[in-house]
């Protein structure tokens, strides 16, 4: 019987390649998108420029009973446009199916490698083993997490980093190891039971500790900010107890989470009150809507990102911006848009296009903010 935790969030599977790094605005005219293939959101977009070698990418925002299908459909997909090397980003994913984790984990590893084993007080240890003939073997591995990777991701992500099969980056994730059984009441309701842990190859146990009570549990993450945990690797202290050794000889570490093998500290540099005012309120995705639906017979005879970015820059859409978020009570603040100036304009194009395009429209322009993804494409040079 599978083992569940029942934390999704969002869509399932994104994919694309990524043939170099794509900059919204930029002079490359190299930007193609593949038409989706049958009625799940699995293609996305195709990035294509000079610089690097053929390396897809698929954003996995839940493991979920359809997973796997896609996953298999999507690699196919990518296979045939000339993938060589391979990003997926985990960041965000709160998990969902053990099963899905392991399934993705096989298809990257040899035959009867250790993928993730369960243990629990009253539960025998259960060890899951992947098997000969993935559709992943030869191909080079990045794999993107953060501190709301959870459960799922982590399994996927451990099983990789503890069997040397390839380079995590990013920051520590969440740290939710415990199985979950789940018995029905009389009533109709169910009880969630803890019956066992979640432990990497190497013996890792991703549960992070309840140290102390649930409140600092859960104020884990902020904890972490205030330490300087997301923006300096060296705020991230571990015992020499939670030291591991991987077959290949590399030092991994317990403590709850997976500590990437590349740190990449969160990028506060555009972030200003302005920006977190506008943010909070909601502001940019209601100027979004506002723009797609004043402007929809122009913006529906676009196709691609780069028509949406040309377009959008020419209307001083950031402008435009700022005159609405006075009218809505955050009133203009000159030096801190200056300092927010990139991240509100890139915000503002891939929102505005998510309305016509979909995620096909979203991440290819985001991702001109995405410092985690450039490192990955950094790696995979």
């Amino acid at each position: 019987m599978a083992i569940y935790i029942p934390i999704i969030i969002a869509l399932s599977v994104v994919i694309g390649i990524l043939l170099g790094r794509f900059y919204a605005g930029s002079n490359s005219d190299k930007f193609i998108i593949i038409p989706k293939a049958n009625k799940l959101d699995n293609v996305l977009n195709y990035i294509e420029n000079e610089y690097v070698d053929e390396v897809g990418f698929i954003k996995l925002n839940k493991f979920s009973a359809t997973t796997e299908q896609e996953f298999a459909d999507a690699i196919a997909r990518l296979k045939e446009q000339g993938m060589k090397k391979m990003i997926i980003d985990l960041r965000e994913n709160g998990g969902g199916y053990m099963n899905a984790a392991v399934f993705l984990a096989d298809q990257f590893l040899n035959g009867d490698e250790l993928i993730v084993y369960t243990q629990g007080k009253a539960r025998p240890k259960q060890e899951f083993h992947s098997t000969a003939g993935g559709l992943c073997t030869g191909i080079d591995l990045v794999i993107l997490i953060d501190e709301n990777s959870a459960s799922a991701s982590e399994i996927l992500a451990g099983a990789i980093q503890d069997n040397d099969r390839g380079t995590i980056v990013g920051r520590r994730s969440f740290g939710k190891g415990l199985v979950q059984e789940q018995k029905p009441l009389a009533d109709g309701s169910a009880l969630r039971l803890t019956i066992a842990r979640y432990y990497t190859p190497t013996g890792r146990s991703i549960q992070k500790p309840y140290s102390h009570d649930l409140h600092d549990y859960y104020a884990d993450i902020n904890a972490r900010y205030l330490h300087g945990e997301l923006e300096n690797a060296d705020s991230n202290k571990f015992a020499d107890s939670l030291k591991y050794t991987t077959k290949g000889g590399k030092t991994v570490y317990g403590g709850g989470g997976i500590m990437p093998d590349i740190f990449v500290p969160i990028d506060t540099s555009g972030v200003s009150d302005y920006f977190i005012d506008v943010r909070n309120r909601g502001l940019l995705y209601r100027y979004s809507l506002k723009f797609a639906d004043d402007n929809r017979k122009v913006l529906s005879a676009f196709t691609t990102p780069r028509e949406f970015v040309t377009y959008l820059n020419s209307q001083n859409v950031l402008r435009k911006f700022i005159a609405f978020a006075a009218k809505e009570g955050v009133k203009e603040n000159p030096r801190e848009i200056r300092v927010s100036e990139k991240i509100l304009r890139v915000q503002l194009n891939a929102y505005i296009a998510r309305n016509f395009l979909d995620n096909e429209g979203f991440y290819p322009i985001i991702e001109e903010i995405d410092n985690t993804l450039e490192k990955a494409v950094e790696v995979l040079k």
